[in-house]
């Protein structure tokens, strides 16, 4: 465990005599997924940004505080090595009973399925420039960032052959999966729902997604001659 997921622990466990610790992780990872998409998701801003605020008046100032200090752990947790490092402290701090016997994928098994996985998508990586992702069962998104770490030791730039789409039953694994995935520049478009029925209710777009959308359309349009949009 990295210095900075102990420290993530630590800032939890202060909070654990006033609330119950399943709730406080519950509520870091969907306001922190709100701080994210809000700073590029236009248009679903205002209903995310009234969630934000209805989950803050649960804590008090110096509670509220301690959010942001757990996400500079986190971002520099995922910058030293990227691994599930949310996976990690769910269950470090032991919360699996709570949250429906759900256990994580060890980043060393994400690794191996995504070593026998890239051998066949290195011809698409050449001929595209990139390759895409589906997986329907995403959790926090070790197996992606799993696949961004097996690319890494290839010397590949994950953010940039990586367009990945991601679902996930339970609308935690979807906060948990688009924090991480956002944090570390993947184009990822995280949906929650029943995969096998084919029906989501939120979808939820890293910024790399919605920037690197955006950039690729105005490339595109120069390729061809056409006029540019400005993007602000």
């Amino acid at each position: 465990m990295s210095v900075h997921e102990k420290n993530m622990i630590k800032l939890f466990e202060r909070m654990r005599y006033r609330h119950d610790l399943f709730t406080v992780f519950s509520d870091f990872i969907e306001m922190t997924a709100i701080a994210i998409s809000n700073s590029v998701d236009i248009w679903q801003r205002n209903k995310r940004e009234k969630r934000y605020l209805d989950i803050t008046k649960r804590y008090t100032k110096e509670e509220v505080e301690l959010f942001p200090q757990l996400l500079v752990e986190l971002t520099d947790a995922l910058e030293k090595k990227p691994s599930d490092v949310l996976g990690n402290i769910f269950m470090q701090l032991e919360l699996f009973s709570n949250w429906k016997g759900q256990f994580f994928t060890p980043m060393s098994v994400c690794e191996l399925m995504a070593e026998l996985i890239i051998v066949d998508r290195m011809k698409e990586i050449e001929e595209r420039g990139y390759f895409t992702i589906n997986e329907p069962a995403v959790g926090g998104g070790a197996t992606i960032i799993g696949m961004a770490n097996v690319l890494q030791k290839r010397k590949i730039n994950y953010q940039r052959v990586m367009r990945v789409t991601a679902q996930d039953i339970d609308i935690k694994s979807v906060h948990m999966c688009y924090i991480q995935l956002s944090l570390l520049g993947i184009d990822a478009v995280v949906m929650r729902g029943d995969t096998l029925a084919m029906k989501f209710d939120e979808t939820w777009k890293t910024p790399a997604h919605i920037f690197g959308w955006t950039q690729n359309h105005i490339r595109k349009e120069d390729e061809r001659g056409e006029k540019s949009v400005n993007v602000i």
